[in-house]
């Protein structure tokens, strides 16, 4: 089980998840959006107790930060969630065979109610896999490169990377946003397969490979933040 420590923050208890890092240079504080809580990364030979004495003196900064995060939405029956941008409605339906199933504007979820956010959540990160992976390769085709792997994840700090060796990782979030952001997300992380800056060659593959640049990075900076509220409790 992971450690916790509780923080006081002028009369209000903050909760701390504390987490170690062979990586961390030096003791940081951050907000996992999707677990909906504020985190204690220590490095390597620092304390929990020096890891408490830095986070009170940051106990009303991280209080206002988790006040700032949005309602979480979970996935349970009679919820909508956007897929591509169009509403569905979630629905259980307890005697199904199928799993989950998209009916139109609906989404049929089977099986018995303990297990229905995390099956609408898994039908959620296959279809981002399945979406994202077939335009990944069509864009890759069209400027003469391959891909080695594309994955999708929950991460945070970016909705997509692309690494030298030519792995793809997307964020499985952004089949939650509109269908062209999903596309300028996919053109800008295919071409950094030519090209591994953000230089202007870098910027004419993106425009070649989506119409949707300026619609999309405006739409992330505004809405993306919600959708790690999808699937919160």
């Amino acid at each position: 089980m992971s450690e916790t420590l509780t923080l006081d923050a002028d009369g209000t208890a903050v909760t701390l998840a504390v987490r170690r890092s062979k990586r961390a240079r030096r003791i940081l504080l951050r907000i996992d959006r999707n677990a909906r809580r504020a985190e204690l990364v220590l490095p390597p030979g620092v304390s929990v107790a020096d890891g408490r004495r830095f986070a009170e003196t940051k106990a009303l900064w991280l209080l206002n930060r988790l006040a700032l995060l949005p309602e979480g939405l979970p996935f349970a029956p009679g919820a909508t969630v956007p897929i591509l941008g169009t509403g569905c409605l979630l629905v259980h339906n307890p005697a199904g065979r199928a799993g989950v199933v998209r009916d139109g504007d609906r989404l049929m979820v089977s099986g018995h109610g303990d297990f229905f956010a995390r099956r609408v959540r898994d039908w959620l990160k296959r279809e981002a896999r399945r979406r994202i992976g077939e335009l990944a390769h069509a864009k890759a085709a069209r400027i003469g490169r391959k891909i080695a792997r594309v994955s999708v994840r929950d991460q945070q700090s970016r909705w997509g990377s692309c690494s030298t060796t030519g792995n793809l990782n997307f964020s499985w979030r952004l089949i939650l946003a509109p269908a062209e952001v999903l596309d300028y997300v996919v053109a800008h992380e295919v071409a950094h397969l030519a090209e591994m800056n953000h230089s202007a060659r870098f910027w004419e593959l993106v425009d070649m490979l989506s119409d949707h640049a300026e619609f999309s990075r405006k739409w992330l900076r505004t809405h993306g933040p919600g959708l790690h509220a999808y699937g919160a409790a």
